[in-house]
């Protein structure tokens, strides 16, 4: 099915600018806030996933101002109770969940609901290591097709879509941050697939065939 090779298109196209992180390197950092109330490993935690946090709760609240106090507000009660990481087992769930609960409470205070609103921080990229344009796979025109196609998704499949393959979550992650099944998540990544396969001849660009 040509869909499958859309799934492989889409982990080219879009960049996951943060680095996966060894998970025996992630937990000698977290042992070092911890354990010995390391403020360089601190401040090295929240560089690695501050900019990504702001970009999900933006997802979740009308300003970029309030995401980005949303995440300091995250980060500020994560140092205080910093002995409670000993017992985390899973970061990525662990901040994301934290910076969902915080952006809900946020719009519980200010009278609106805690919905998941259209987010406004979309970033599309593509590799450009190619040798030349001619070798690159994806052109600007494409580029933009795509980042229309995502705008134009409902809400909560925009978000899971980009928790995937910008934020490079794993299903069963996404599906615990947002308190949503997996099957749930992967009905939302195939019918953001299929938009983008609507967007981009895929059979006529890469070969693929059905």
């Amino acid at each position: 099915m040509w869909i499958s090779g859309l799934a492989y298109l889409t982990k080219a196209i879009f960049i996951n600018g943060n680095a996966i992180h060894n998970h025996l390197q992630m937990q000698d950092l977290l042992e070092k806030i911890y354990r010995d109330n390391d403020q360089l490993a601190f401040r090295q935690l929240f560089l690695q996933y501050s900019d990504r946090l702001i970009v999900f709760a933006a997802s979740l609240l009308p300003s970029r101002e309030e995401a980005e106090e949303a995440v300091s507000d995250v980060f500020v009660k994560i140092w205080q109770n910093r002995a409670g990481l000993a017992t985390v087992r899973n970061l990525n769930t662990y901040l994301y969940t934290a910076v969902r609960n915080t952006a809900c409470n946020y719009r519980i205070s200010a009278g609106r609901m805690p919905e998941i609103l259209t987010g406004e921080y979309i970033q599309v990229a593509v590799n450009t290591m190619a040798a030349s344009p001619e070798d690159m796979l994806i052109s600007k025109e494409n580029l933009r097709k795509i980042e229309s196609a995502i705008n134009l998704l409902p809400s909560r499949c925009k978000l899971i879509f980009r928790l995937v393959k910008e934020d490079g979550l794993k299903y069963r992650e996404v599906a615990e941050i947002l308190e949503v099944s997996i099957n749930t998540v992967n009905t939302q990544m195939a019918i953001a697939l299929k938009k983008l396969g609507e967007v981009i001849d895929i059979r006529q660009h890469f070969g693929w065939m059905e």
